[in-house]
């Protein structure tokens, strides 16, 4: 079993309710749970350990709730992971 352990000091969210903040982040936690389960081990060792991940601006509909974004926000971030391009598909 590969353990990955992921810790976010800081995460900027710009235009979103802090009344938002809670459902983001359970939201957020389950999607980068979903997408890193599809990483293979061999992918995440390749990775290798990453001190800091700066990822692109996620622009979003002005309409969007906090689950299109932490949907949005965990898909950059285990993209990154893994070692792939922001953007690109798990």
């Amino acid at each position: 079993m590969t353990r990955v352990v992921l810790h976010i000091d800081r995460l900027v969210l710009r235009g979103v309710d802090p009344a938002d903040a809670a459902s983001f982040t359970a939201m957020l936690h389950a999607g980068l749970r979903e997408h890193l389960a599809t990483v293979t081990p061999e992918a995440l060792a390749a990775a290798g350990n990453r001190l800091r991940l700066s990822s692109a601006s996620l622009p979003v509909a002005a309409d969007a709730d906090a689950g299109v974004l932490a949907g949005g926000a965990a898909t950059q971030i285990a993209a990154r992971i893994a070692g792939r391009p922001a953007g690109a598909p798990p």
